[in-house]
């Protein structure tokens, strides 16, 4: 990739003040890992259409699957993945599980990107 010049800096300075106040605001590792794959999860278009699907509805694996056109066990595994990362949860009601957005976190941070991404 060739950068133009305007995209580095042309002198070698660092705002020490800056940096130090950043540094000290700085997640742990193990919070920016948690974070990294948490969007590497949402990479994932059939991951993602589960996600935007629960922020309309819960919705158990029948009807998630018949939306997506999937097989009730591709869904389940992709919903395994999800629930493992606290990204989605389910209640029981007899026989019948039924799923939502673990919390309101998700459901901002999937409305937030997608808005990004819209243009909105």
């Amino acid at each position: 990739m060739t950068r133009s010049k305007g995209e580095v800096c042309e002198v070698s300075f660092i705002d020490e003040k800056k940096v130090s106040s950043v540094r000290k605001k700085m997640s742990s590792e193990i919070t920016i890992q948690h974070l990294a794959e948490t969007f590497k999860v949402l990479g994932d278009p059939t991951r993602t259409k589960i996600i935007f699907a629960l922020s309309q509805a819960e919705l158990c694996v029948c009807d998630i699957a018949s939306l997506l056109s999937a097989t009730k066990s591709a869904v389940s595994h992709q919903l395994r993945i999800l629930r493992n990362m606290k990204l989605v949860k389910y209640r029981k009601d007899g026989r019948m599980a039924f799923y939502s957005l673990d919390d309101d976190h998700i459901r901002n941070l999937f409305d937030e990107g997608l808005r990004h991404v819209k243009g909105d």
